[in-house]
């Protein structure tokens, strides 16, 4: 099983050692459109979320992102990556591929020295506590459409989920643990399973 990773800025090779750690996965950078059509699901990592948007754009892949992942491509954003898939950043004027249907804020959080970690149970994922890092993060401040709250932390949307789409504010992979990887390779064995069908 194939996932890329957009490998562009941030955090993608932290995704990269998580997602090897998963049997029976190989984790593939893209970079490239024809890197794109070779994997089954993307994450698209923190980082910098105006600059990733840039680079995006600078290397074509934004639309072929936004067209597979409407037709049903497992996708994951976290941090910086919940950004680009959103439809509304309150604090910004742009978009970047607007296709998640959830309003963040940047940097919502704080700063550098704002960052903070925590753990949580949520039932929809595991039933034991997961470590969550907060690093200059975004949230949600709401939803609407299909997409569902996965996690509220401080009373603020700090995970949501539209059909094939995931969207964290923390970063799991800046932690041993692989829960929301398994998750999201749940998710995109799902749709894989869908498409043989099909």
């Amino acid at each position: 099983m194939n996932i890329g990773v957009l490998a562009l800025q941030g955090s993608y090779k932290e995704h990269i050692e998580s997602l090897s750690r998963l049997e029976n996965v190989c984790a593939v950078e893209v970079k490239k459109t024809e890197q794109l059509n070779n994997v089954s699901g993307l994450i698209i990592p923190g980082g910098e979320s105006t600059t990733i948007g840039k680079l995006l754009r600078e290397c074509q892949l934004e639309e072929p992102i936004r067209e597979k992942v409407l037709n049903g491509m497992p996708l994951w954003g976290t941090c910086a990556g919940m950004i680009i898939i959103a439809k509304e950043i309150t604090n910004a004027s742009y978009r970047h591929l607007g296709i998640m249907d959830i309003a963040v804020r940047r940097n919502a959080y704080g700063g550098q020295l704002d960052s903070f970690s925590t753990k949580a149970v949520i039932p929809s994922i595991a039933e034991y506590e997961i470590p969550l890092v907060f690093i200059r993060a975004p949230w949600i401040e709401r939803v609407w459409g299909n997409a569902e709250v996965v996690l509220s932390v401080e009373g603020r949307i700090a995970a949501a989920r539209q059909g094939n789409m995931l969207a964290t504010s923390f970063h799991p992979e800046l932690t041993e643990d692989l829960t929301f990887h398994r998750y999201f390779l749940k998710m995109v064995r799902e749709f894989s399973s869908l498409m043989l069908c099909g």
